[in-house]
């Protein structure tokens, strides 16, 4: 690791992972850790048995699919945004044109 990272220990299902990470960005691997532990959690159930890398591929399916519908949901509004904007402009355009 570089001197611009530090070595952070997380707990994820019961086990103990060291992750470099910038010391600014302490605080939000720690929040990431927890909600992976927390989805990988609700993957596993009841069932202790559940084999750990089958729980982990469910638990980061079902993070990529929450991740790829917020892009898309960003997507949409940035363009209702831009053609809000433009009809704005126009009609600031127009009120200027007709002084």
């Amino acid at each position: 690791m570089s001197s611009t990272t530090e070595a952070v220990s997380v707990r994820v299902l019961d086990r103990e992972y060291t992750v470099g990470v910038a010391p600014d960005q302490r605080e939000s691997l720690a929040a990431a850790a927890r909600l992976l532990d927390g989805r990988m959690r609700e993957v596993r159930g009841g069932n202790r048995m559940a084999a750990v890398d089958r729980v982990a591929v469910l638990a980061a399916l079902n993070l990529a699919h929450e991740l790829q519908q917020l892009r898309e949901e960003n997507e949409h509004r940035d363009r209702e945004m831009a053609r809000m904007l433009e009809d704005l402009q126009r009609k600031l355009d127009a009120l200027i044109d007709a002084r």
